[in-house]
């Protein structure tokens, strides 16, 4: 199936993520059609996301803050504050694992949660939250993990698809600010981007002004998805 034939659907409003005072709704693929890697790589492509296994796109009536964003790789060059944090992580032993439940990752998750995200829903989360939120049954996601020794210090939750590699989420130890671990998540996937030779790195959605979004203006190569096409930010 191609994105020509493929029926979408619009949501009922809901209340928004990441802003207070506004409302939002989705635009998803027909719920009867099963979502495999082949169609959720297409769908990448066109601006969508996933969280478990939905898969989205916003579509807000008086809105369009949320933009779709990737690095292209062959325009990324490092920075000399990214070069500082390469450095200050080089004692770190990285690991790629399969994407599971580990009571281990979940205790990780739950204290980075309750330290960056204490006033919002996703506070005190279950381990269902963690599954529901992370994982799918594509077979498309891989852990990156990092260790200082035994230690885990950091875990980004990665979908490794034709159309590249995209990054679904990052939680790390927040007592380790120092090492800006979320910058060096993006890092390692711009690096496992260039090792399999992939064009682009997604990295969800842009929102000009939004504090927990303005990190990723930080990296060059950056595209942003509008009027149905790819554009250099």
């Amino acid at each position: 199936m191609n994105s020509q034939h493929l029926s979408l659907y619009i949501t009922a409003e809901h209340e928004c993520g990441y802003y207070d005072d506004r409302q939002t709704s989705n635009l998803i693929p027909d719920p009867q059609i099963e979502i495999d890697s082949k169609l959720y790589s297409l769908l990448l492509s066109k601006g969508f996301r996933r969280s478990g296994e939905f898969v989205y796109r916003p579509h807000c009536k008086q809105c369009s803050a949320c933009i779709p964003c990737r690095i292209n790789i062959d325009n990324f060059k490092v920075s000399r504050n990214q070069r500082r944090c390469l450095k200050n992580n080089q004692d770190l032993i990285t690991y790629l694992k399969p994407a599971e439940f580990k009571d281990e990752y979940f205790s990780l998750y739950s204290r980075y949660l309750n330290s960056r995200h204490k006033d919002g829903n996703m506070v005190d989360p279950m381990p269902d939250d963690f599954s529901n939120f992370l994982l799918n049954n594509w077979n498309t996601s891989i852990f990156i993990e990092s260790r200082f020794k035994d230690k885990l210090l950091s875990v980004a939750v990665v979908d490794f698809l034709p159309a590249g590699p995209s990054a679904v989420y990052t939680f790390f130890e927040p007592e380790e600010h120092k090492r800006s671990l979320g910058t060096f998540a993006i890092l390692q996937q711009i690096w496992l981007a260039r090792l399999y030779q992939k064009t682009h790195l997604y990295l969800g959605y842009w929102i000009e002004n939004h504090p927990k979004m303005q990190y990723k203006r930080n990296f060059s190569g950056l595209e942003v998805y509008q009027q149905d096409n790819w554009q250099v930010f």
